[in-house]
């Protein structure tokens, strides 16, 4: 595990990568940092395949669900359950920490960049669990992602307890095009600041 922030911190965050990425990617660097600066310790962690791509040992496509959620109940084990954790990630680690956040019974749940649907395939919704889901939750997304556009997300039933910030013309990594006027260094900011006031209210 990686560990950010203060150890005697009393909100705990524990926060997985995306499919694509290690835990140590830059966007899990910047988003981790940015919390722990802001009083929430941070703990990051991998999943079996990305751990072995970092050994060298296999490449291609993630773990099985089954496998993912066994690991991410591990990693809460083993940080302890305490009224203080909050879970969440990146894309597909956010969207496991959502098919486990009730089980857990987590304090709050964060994802960055929700994996609606996948790119090209809004017919291939993953949002069944969300429509009854009890944890308190936000889902920070680029309005353009392509993984779910705020005009996708508009037509999806939706837990009253799911709250969703849109980042100003952001993509699946709230990066906005020049045009836009906005930078991916604000969508970052704002996505941190929104998740630390976030985990301190719950």
């Amino acid at each position: 595990m990686l560990i950010d922030g203060d150890a005697k911190a009393d909100r705990t965050f524990i926060f997985a990568h995306g499919a694509g990425g290690a835990m140590d990617a830059p966007f899990m660097n910047i988003v981790a940092r940015g919390l722990a600066a802001r009083g929430i310790r941070v703990a990051r962690f991998e999943f079996p395949y990305m751990a072995a791509r970092r050994e060298g040992r296999r490449t291609g496509a993630p773990d099985r669900e089954p496998v993912l959620l066994a690991s991410w109940r591990e990693a809460i084990a083993q940080l302890g359950i305490e009224d203080s954790v909050a879970i969440g990630g990146k894309s597909l680690g956010g969207r496991m920490a959502s098919l486990i956040a009730d089980e857990q019974r987590v304090r709050a749940l964060v994802c960055f960049g929700y994996p609606f649907h996948p790119p090209g395939q809004p017919e291939r919704v993953r949002t069944k669990h969300l429509a009854s889901l009890a944890t308190p939750a936000l889902i920070l997304q680029g309005s353009r992602d392509p993984f779910g556009t705020a005009d996708d997300v508009a037509g999806y039933t939706l837990s009253r307890s799911i709250r969703i910030e849109w980042l100003t013309d952001g993509d699946h990594s709230f990066k906005p095009r020049a045009a836009s006027g906005m930078t991916l260094e604000q969508n970052l900011a704002k996505a941190i600041e929104t998740a630390a006031e976030f985990i301190r209210q719950h």
